[in-house]
């Protein structure tokens, strides 16, 4: 089962791709964790956004999205499908999506039972834990 690591540019997704990568954050975000949010924020489409994906096999199983912003970049939306977890695939994203980055500052905003596995790849805590949408985050930074 082939297990690919794949990359684009906003302007350079199809609409095929970017509907299985809404696909997959809305089963796990709207879905499993029951949160309704506005999924469709208007930044899938900026032209700074990347996006970063696992492809196990034909299907998209794990994603995030990496925005460009004024003072660096910014992490989100990542996530992993519930029946591919535990395969090291947050690993493989965030390890690809910090080397676009380099040195530079980056941020986001994690669910609070994440927070130690972030730190793993050098964020700290930035300030208080809040409630979004009825889950608790912390906002974290690195560089």
């Amino acid at each position: 089962m082939p297990v690919v690591l794949k990359r684009s540019w906003a302007a350079d997704l199809d609409s095929a791709a970017l509907y299985r990568l809404l696909k997959l954050r809305v089963d796990v975000f709207v879905v499993e964790q029951e949160c309704a949010y506005p999924e469709l924020d208007g930044r899938d489409l900026l032209p700074g956004t990347r996006h970063l994906w696992i492809d196990e096999d034909g299907e998209i199983v794990a994603t995030l999205r990496l925005l460009e912003e004024p003072d660096g970049f910014r992490i989100g939306r990542v996530c992993v499908a519930a029946d591919a977890r535990k395969r090291g695939y947050t690993t493989r994203l965030m390890q690809a999506a910090l080397a676009e980055t380099g040195s530079a500052t980056v941020r986001l905003d994690a669910q609070s039972h994440l927070a130690d596995m972030y730190a793993k790849f050098g964020f700290a805590v930035d300030g208080p834990e809040y409630d979004d949408d009825g889950i608790m985050h912390v906002p974290m930074r690195r560089g």
